[in-house]
């Protein structure tokens, strides 16, 4: 017999969970005591929003899920946001919260709402454990947080629940069975066909390709038919963006569109690998002809209204590549060379080698960063040139939040990765105005100790929105703020904080940062309007 906290605990340990981040609360003690027997370490974040993202982090280094271990009421409601921002950025995460027990709910009011009800808004699924399901649901939860689409699952549990002993069901059955491909037939011979016959191949990759572990898949497809490759900016890195069929990504640059949309309605057949819309802008809403040759392999069928496909392959993208390409011999593609004339406009146009801007910062925190270094950037201006900008080299290598673009997320989820992997270089890239938003993780970092740059574009105002603004005549309304003394509050936090607004200085302060034993922030000044001409 063992009560149901340890019961679930222990489940998600067998999951291979090893972290789970929250905030305590008094209806939540026992399950993070039970977290802790399990073998789950539990650190305490400074908001719910950066306990997730820290999850996610992790998740992001040995694929398990996220957990997430939020209070009543407001706990889960601060919460909301990066629930809703695992559903849509296909992150698996188990979120663990406790609520007053049945008896109580109809007599007794303070800080009570439906968690259930609320959660089902934004997760996969969401369950109040009543009492004897605590092993069924745990293992449900992880089987729904980590199947197909991968996402988000609530379990509710009442107080008096936690700690009532009870009879441990069997273990749950581990998953054994291989990838399955599409199946033999008409639609598949087609696909074939279409494949053969094709001299402008394109492939578009997305997040499922990394959900799926289908990277070398993706890379293996490529080089052997010569297809050029477009990744949205979860999936940066599936093929390393020096190689020269990497066309790098795209999801909300108006500029980066305006070339690589003529190569996608120029292709005789576009095969799209693990491609989720979800983090496109609307200038990717059915971006080909109607009677174009577009075969579709993602993770699960349906689910949006962005484009469509003549021929839909749902399931194992490694598979259905392995099976698509199966028989058919490469040919000569793209004799014209549009796909290396494409590169070299991007690159004329990125500004890399601009004196200073954003830019240039993106060009310096490259050249110093290893190839295996991992960045985490946020919402806003910066983030859309640094995901054009900045070259990947290994999948994962750039992490975002991308389906609901939420703003603080970049510190939390360095936090994680670099918690996971204390020994890989680990950068968060962030706005101004967003690490204003999470300054308090900055206290996360001292207590964790960990050595974590924090690279930040300080121009002193919401850049994109502003610019957004300018482009339609509107009037400058609550897009500017005062500068604030980032190195400061870095050094008030227990840091190392520097200001730069030249690349030798860039440069020097990163070396520094990437060396010390303890967090640096630093301020890169580039001036208001910083971005004009770079989205």
């Amino acid at each position: 017999m063992t009560d149901s906290a340890d019961l679930i605990a222990q489940r998600l340990a067998a999951a291979g969970c090893r972290h789970a981040f929250g905030i305590p609360g008094g209806e939540v003690i026992a399950i993070l005591d039970a977290l802790d027997r399990a073998g789950i370490r539990v650190l305490l974040a400074r908001h719910e929003n950066g306990a997730g993202f820290m999850g996610e982090g992790v998740h992001h280094s040995d694929g398990a899920p996220a957990i997430l271990v939020a209070t009543i009421g407001p706990g889960l409601s601060n919460a909301t946001t990066v629930i809703a921002n695992a559903f849509q950025d296909r992150v698996p995460m188990i979120v663990l919260t406790g609520c007053i027990p049945a008896s109580e709910q109809h007599s007794y009011t303070h800080q009570i709402f439906d968690h259930v009800r609320l959660a089902e808004t934004v997760a996969k699924a969401a369950f109040r454990v009543e009492d004897g399901m605590a092993g069924l649901l745990a293992d449900r939860a992880v089987a729904l947080a980590t199947e197909g689409r991968p996402g988000p699952v609530l379990l509710d549990i009442p107080i008096d629940v936690q700690t009532r002993e009870q009879s441990a069901p069997p273990p749950a059955p581990e998953a054994v069975a291989g990838p399955i491909g599409p199946a033999e037939g008409p639609a598949l011979d087609k696909a074939r066909a279409w494949l053969a016959a094709a001299r402008r191949p394109l492939v578009i990759a997305g997040l499922d390709v990394t959900n799926q572990g289908a990277e070398g898949a993706v890379a293996t497809f490529c080089h052997r038919f010569r297809a050029p490759l477009i990744t949205t900016y979860k999936a940066k890195g599936v093929l390393p963006e020096d190689d020269l069929l990497a066309l790098g990504g795209a999801g909300l640059s108006p500029r980066v569109d305006r070339r690589l949309l003529p190569l996608v309605a120029g292709s005789d057949c576009l095969v799209l690998a693990g491609y989720d819309p979800i983090e496109m802008r609307i200038g990717w809403r059915d971006p080909w002809a109607t009677d174009a040759r577009v075969i579709d392999l993602p993770a699960v069928a349906g689910g949006h209204g962005m484009h469509r496909a003549a021929l839909l392959f749902p399931g194992d993208v490694a598979a259905g590549l392995e099976a698509l390409g199966r028989g058919v011999s490469p040919c000569r593609t793209w004799s014209e060379g549009e796909p290396a004339a494409t590169r070299a406009a991007l690159r004329a146009e990125s500004g890399l080698d601009e004196h200073w801007g954003p830019a240039a910062v993106i060009d310096m925190l490259r050249k110093v960063l290893p190839r295996d270094a991992v960045v985490t950037t946020d919402a806003g201006a910066h983030r859309i040139v640094l995901s054009q900008l900045y070259e990947c080299y290994h999948p994962r290598g750039l992490l975002q939040s991308t389906g609901l673009c939420t703003m603080g997320g970049a510190l939390p989820l360095a936090i994680g990765r670099k918690l996971a992997e204390p020994e890989r270089a680990v950068v968060a890239t962030m706005g101004d105005g967003g690490l204003e938003m999470v300054l308090g993780e900055l206290a996360t970092l001292r207590d964790l100790g960990l050595a974590l740059p924090i690279l930040v574009f300080a121009d002193s105002q919401l850049g994109l929105i502003e610019l957004k603004q300018r482009s339609l005549q509107l009037p400058n309304l609550a897009v500017d703020f005062g500068a604030t003394d980032f190195p400061a509050v870095a050094r008030a936090l227990g840091g190392v904080g520097a200001s730069v607004c030249d690349r030798a200085s860039l440069a020097r302060e990163l070396d520094a940062a990437l060396a010390r034993d303890r967090f640096t922030v630093i301020a890169a000044e580039i001036g208001r309007r910083a971005y004009d001409g770079r989205i």
